[in-house]
């Protein structure tokens, strides 16, 4: 089975050993849900530096045998980690961490609370990364149009106005709008990839670039003959 490791971030193939699922029906007086049961599923990362353990809970119906049925799921719980959050990279801003993995973790409880806490999340990447500080989101947003594609402007259009369903009450409290569970993972999900396309892709260059200068700072005291020893101050000087 393949998996991605949702505390390294490694992906990586799931063997016997590492995998462990078990199915519990529920004898009790069949309730409104029917004949139901437990599904459980757990999985160890087989990562020596992670080892971390991953643990699912169904609720599923059952057939009039007691089996499950795979396609009758009634309610899932993620145990651990507690979402389905990626883990981000530490150069990412703690605030900014702190509201993607909250948005990701009521993303089924909350909908709604979820999608104003991804667009919160949009608001200090826009901030942080871009260095765009205006009176409102919008006025962000608008001011980004320019340094990003047209179709990824769009799609954090959306994230700021769903997140406004769940930040600002309609004007008659009698209308209410509700956010599905994956409308919110849509919102989570344009957050990761902007998490890519800004933080860790401007990181990966960073890294490339100071790869570049050790190559090119190695090579000129290869060809001058300078000290090992001196070739720091060579680089600091690059």
């Amino acid at each position: 089975m393949n998996f991605t490791c949702p505390y390294c971030n490694r992906p990586t193939t799931i063997t016997d050993p590492n995998y462990f699922e078990n199915w519990e029906r529920i004898d009790i007086a069949k309730s409104t849900e029917g004949n139901v049961g437990l599904f459980f599923q757990a999985i160890t990362c087989p990562n020596e530096e992670c080892k971390k353990l991953w643990l699912s809970v169904q609720l599923c119906k059952a057939d009039k045998w007691g089996e499950r049925l795979p396609s009758g799921i009634l309610y899932k719980w993620q145990l651990l980690p507690e979402s389905e959050a990626r883990a981000l990279p530490d150069y990412i801003p703690l605030p900014i961490k702190e509201d993607y993995y909250e948005a990701c973790r009521i993303r089924d409880l909350s909908p709604k609370a979820s999608a104003t806490l991804a667009r919160r999340c949009l608001q200090g990447m826009i901030r942080d990364f871009w260095s765009i500080k205006k009176a409102s989101l919008k006025d962000e947003v608008d001011g980004l149009k320019d340094k990003v594609d047209i179709d990824v402007w769009a799609s954090i259009n959306v994230v700021r106005s769903v997140g406004n369903i769940g930040a600002h009450m309609e004007k008659d409290i009698n209308i209410i709008i509700d956010v599905e569970p994956g409308e919110a993972q849509l919102l989570i999900g344009l957050i990761e990839q902007l998490i890519d396309d800004w933080y860790v892709a401007r990181e990966s260059r960073s890294k490339r670039t100071e790869e570049l200068k050790k190559l090119v700072v190695a090579k000129e005291a290869q060809k001058n003959e300078i000290p090992i020893e001196n070739q720091e101050e060579q680089y600091e000087k690059f």
